[in-house]
């Protein structure tokens, strides 16, 4: 996959050359990397509403207590806010798979996630941290926690998936194995 995309880079800048066409890097040509801050709405705090015991850290975690605080975390995190604005935009975001459904070894819709574990342990993150990813071509290879770029059209749609609620989606998404950035 990535050795077929820089043979087809290299062949377009090829034949721009032979055009006559100015020259652009790829880098500079490469879509904007967006953050997962993005996602998620000025000022929106994840524990706003949650009643902390003072001796949180002393309890057990079957105790009713804690119980009910993570019942109230999982209602307040599924029903996080998204960012309407960003419905419709152009969006290209690095994480982690978890895979949601496989037919012939290749990944065709999973959750991407903002960090290692997210949605195998629980709790999921927030519905904001979130993106059910449709991939427009088959993800040969990819395992869970796999790290791809994904890049689509972010739509600020709610979904429920065993393995927790989503506040984005990208339909037809391209899928990549993560890059690194240069080091500065």
């Amino acid at each position: 996959m990535i050795r077929s995309s820089i043979h087809r880079r290299t062949a377009l800048l090829a034949l721009a050359a032979l055009l006559g066409m100015p020259l652009v890097s790829a880098a500079a040509n490469a879509a904007r990397e967006n953050t997962w801050e993005e996602l998620v709405p000025p000022g929106w705090d994840p524990m706003a509403g949650i009643k902390q015991p003072t001796t949180l850290g002393m309890l057990s975690d079957s105790d009713p207590r804690v119980l009910d605080m993570m019942r109230d975390l999982r209602e307040i995190w599924d029903n996080a806010p998204t960012r309407p604005e960003l419905d419709g935009k152009p969006f290209r975001l690095s994480g982690y798979v978890v895979p949601l459904d496989q037919l012939k070894g290749e990944v065709r819709e999973f959750l991407l996630v903002p960090y290692f574990g997210a949605c195998i342990h629980t709790p999921p993150p927030p519905a904001n941290q979130i993106v059910h990813v449709f991939a427009g071509r088959g993800g040969k290879g990819l395992r869970t926690m796999d790290v791809v770029t994904v890049q689509g059209t972010l739509q600020a749609k709610r979904g429920d998936t065993v393995m927790g609620a989503s506040g984005y989606r990208i339909l037809e998404a391209t899928v990549e194995p993560y890059v690194p950035p240069p080091a500065k």
